[in-house]
């Protein structure tokens, strides 16, 4: 099967056995009816497993061409799942360039119990043996990254972690498996945060995880069913209704992010601007060799380099929205050095390339015309 006909069959039944609906009912229930103790047609309790989480569970793993999903709250609660699995004394590599909420959790929680990261560059995947050691456990990637766009070689690195028996788990929430797939290219773990391109509306905050092997999926369910993270019936639906759209909405938001990557690089008063699309760009080759595009999320910073400059901007968009959050429909602008990345120190943010002068956009699939003249206005 396809692609593009898995996110509307992968992991589906035809029809609902009940009454023949098409889509995957919602089962707003907390409890099921048991004819013995123990004895359930397959559903107990929701938080356990939900008939329509699970119609979304096995959709999120045919697309990654994965064999077990598992949905989550949010994102984050995913990220914390996965964090579960080790104890203090254990330590992490994570790419220096990642979503703050990720970068929080990390060091906000977990450092405190006992888990050791070390953020560094993935640019080189030779340059990352240095930090590990007898008490390393996992590689974290985000790729590309969030919101300097950086690309990292998914292959090496489990090359890498092949070598030393280290976990791969990618945050792949920028490309979507339309784009890419880490799995079929060595990872052992891929993480989503759905609230942004698999629900792809701006209406459901979801996570997600999809596996291959039962070992860790059953590790991950335990924590899963024991922690409670779980998302509810109705924003399963969502997402999964989402899916179903997945790869039309990517075509365009790719389209239209190439052309205001092209216009912004282009414009007088942009100083930089990061799109792995650009021959230029860092691991070019490499984002060419592992997606099959480049996705509709464009960095940029002003050719004034202050923070003004770029509060002047985002306080004039019209089309383009400023708002939190990414890969929906609409088109949204973000200051990250204010909003998804403030959890960063200001000298850590510095490091990477989160100046003040930044502004990421989450291009979206509305008439590109009306986007570049949106960009024009707002940049005078």
């Amino acid at each position: 099967m396809k692609f593009n006909t898995k996110t509307i069959h992968g992991g589906q039944q035809n029809v609902d056995p009940a009454y023949g609906s098409v889509m995957p009912p919602i089962y707003q229930t907390t409890t099921f009816k048991q004819s013995t103790p123990g004895g359930h047609k397959g559903f107990e309790y929701s938080r356990s497993g939900n008939p329509t989480r699970a119609a979304l569970e096995r959709s999120l793993a045919s697309i990654e061409n994965g064999n077990f999903g598992l949905a989550f709250g949010s994102g984050l609660a995913a990220i914390d799942a996965v964090l579960k699995l080790f104890k203090p004394g254990d330590e992490i590599l994570s790419t220096n360039d990642l979503y703050g909420g990720s970068y929080r959790l990390f060091t906000g929680i977990f450092a405190d119990l006992g888990v050791k990261f070390h953020f560094v560059s993935m640019k080189d995947a030779i340059d990352i043996e240095q930090y590990i050691n007898k008490n390393t456990k996992m590689i974290w990637v985000e790729t590309p990254t969030n919101p300097m766009m950086n690309i990292i070689d998914i292959e090496a690195m489990f090359r890498v972690a092949k070598e030393y028996n280290l976990l791969v788990a990618v945050d792949n929430t920028f490309a979507t498996p339309y784009l890419q797939q880490p799995l079929d290219l060595g990872a052992d773990l891929v993480m989503y945060s759905a609230t942004k391109y698999l629900g792809g509306h701006s209406d459901v905050v979801m996570g997600g995880l999809v596996v291959k092997d039962q070992k860790l999926a059953e590790k991950l369910y335990f924590i899963q069913n024991a922690s409670g993270a779980v998302c509810g019936p109705q924003d399963s639906f969502l997402v999964l209704r989402g899916i179903k759209t997945l790869h039309l909405r990517m075509q365009r938001h790719c389209e239209n992010g190439e052309k205001v990557a092209r216009f912004l690089k282009d414009h007088p008063r942009v100083d930089k601007v990061y799109w792995p699309g650009f021959k230029n760009h860092p691991n070019h080759n490499i984002a060419k060799k592992q997606m099959n595009g480049f996705g509709g999320m464009v960095s940029f910073t002003t050719a004034e380099g202050t923070l003004e400059s770029a509060v002047s901007f985002v306080e004039k968009i019209k089309v383009f929205t400023l708002a939190e959050s990414l890969g929906g429909v609409e088109s949204l602008a973000g200051h990250p050095a204010s909003m998804t990345h403030a959890s960063i120190p200001r000298e850590e943010r510095a490091k990477t390339g989160i100046v003040d002068s930044m502004i990421r956009l989450s291009v979206g699939i509305e008439d590109e015309e009306d986007l570049i003249n949106d960009l024009k206005q707002a940049l005078g």
